[in-house]
């Protein structure tokens, strides 16, 4: 079992590696967190979990860490605490405690686990993950349209020359 530094202390925002994304979870104490799953996810499904990207519903599941994270590495990334006031850590417990067992409606690009843990945590739900993909589709297609452009430009180039 990988011990993440430093060691997650009530409320902190954990980030699970896995393969092609990560899975964000929520540390309620005692080696517990809550975080999203599909409906079917057991703990631990690693690569599987990426099932979950199909599924439009997720139920908050509470479970123990080291299951959840299989063998994945995790560490603990409260990465927002610059930028938002993280909510009391007891306020944060309430609140998903209170919501497991709920299933709840999942999209990848707004309503991911990664937005799950931000809105617990600071009250604001966000995903880098979401926004980190969308910047490099939206840079890669202006890339592939200049370089049309730049095609044309120089195949019409080539056609008045003649």
């Amino acid at each position: 079992m990988h011990v993440p530094f430093p060691e997650p202390k009530p409320g902190d925002l954990i980030e699970i590696f896995r393969p092609f994304y990560k899975h964000w979870v929520i540390y309620v104490g005692n080696g517990y967190v809550i975080h999203l799953a599909p409906p079917s996810e057991v703990a631990g499904a690693g690569l599987a979990s990426c099932m979950s990207a199909l599924s439009d519903k997720a139920v908050v599941k509470k479970e123990l860490l080291r299951e959840v994270a299989g063998r994945d590495r995790y560490q603990v990334n409260n990465k927002h605490d610059d930028k938002y006031t993280p909510l009391p850590p007891s306020k944060i417990i309430q609140q998903a405690e209170e919501l497991v067992g709920q299933e709840v409606l999942y999209k990848l690009t707004s309503d991911n686990c990664e937005h799950f843990v931000n809105e617990l945590r600071y009250g604001v739900a966000r995903s880098d993950q979401v926004r980190d993909v969308v910047t490099a589709v939206g840079i890669t297609g202006v890339g592939l349209a200049a370089m049309g452009l730049i095609g044309v430009m120089f195949s019409r180039n080539k056609k008045q020359k003649q």
